[in-house]
């Protein structure tokens, strides 16, 4: 009786547990935001890998200045200035950016520069993953083809996409996106700003802020732009292919 009544116990312990914990969990969006139930506020997601993984290409420590201090900056900022207008808390950073000209005067400049960093960081850890084998990697299935058609190869792609983040003046991102038309092609933006600005949908893009590349690179963007194709997570870019318009 004494086993029977501790093993309840344990059982029951266990199904709260389990409870609190599936009412506590995150969901992850598109746009980055993780949200629970009871916590609207914008999350900084975690790296699905570690510091070191993108090594030879990616060195530890900028992965960790740029997750760790930058990334969580713009969270932080972002959070701060939505508190300031409860009204805004559950919005997504998609809809925030989408509605920019409606966000209060006060807070608009924060949020476009600061929920940008945010959407352009959580989908730029997603695009990369680790490669044990050294090896460089092509793109496979839908865009494959999509690139192809779009570009005639994926070298020219390659090209043009290189090309244009070393001529990015100042900091910037360098994209590929998707029109609602369904059209690639590959456009720059300055500072934080995200292509859904343009009504643009960001399939990839790499960062070329000094932050993301300087303490390995140094002033070898080009060199940066390179290498970075050996990281890039074709799985993903399939997927946020196939997710939009």
């Amino acid at each position: 009786m004494l086993l029977d009544r501790r093993y309840f116990l344990i059982l029951i312990g266990a199904t709260t547990s389990a409870a609190t914990l599936s009412n506590l969990a995150t969901a992850r969006a598109d746009d980055g935001q993780l949200s629970t139930r009871n916590d609207p506020s914008f999350k900084l997601p975690p790296l699905p890998y570690a510091y070191d993984a993108l090594e030879p290409y990616i060195d530890k420590r900028t992965m960790e200045f740029h997750h760790d201090k930058h990334h969580a900056t713009y969270v932080k900022n972002l959070n701060d200035a939505i508190s300031k207008h409860p009204n805004l808390k559950g919005k997504t950073v998609e809809q925030l950016l989408q509605s920019l000209t409606s966000i209060p005067d006060d807070i608009r400049k924060t949020v476009r520069n600061n929920g940008g960093g945010h959407l352009n960081h959580t989908m730029f850890w997603e695009i990369m993953s680790p490669n044990p084998d050294n090896k460089p990697r092509q793109p496979q299935g839908e865009i494959a083809k999509a690139i192809d058609k779009s570009f005639g190869s994926f070298e020219k792609f390659q090209e043009q996409f290189n090309d244009a983040g070393t001529k990015q003046f100042g900091s910037g991102w360098v994209w590929l996106v998707k029109a609602k038309n369904g059209a690639l092609k590959v456009t720059t933006t300055a500072n934080q700003d995200s292509p859904i600005l343009q009504d643009l949908f960001p399939i990839m893009g790499n960062d070329v802020w000094e932050h993301a590349y300087y303490l390995k690179y140094q002033n070898r963007r080009a060199d940066y732009l390179k290498s970075w194709w050996n990281v890039v997570n074709w799985e993903e870019v399939n997927r946020r292919y196939r997710g939009r318009f």
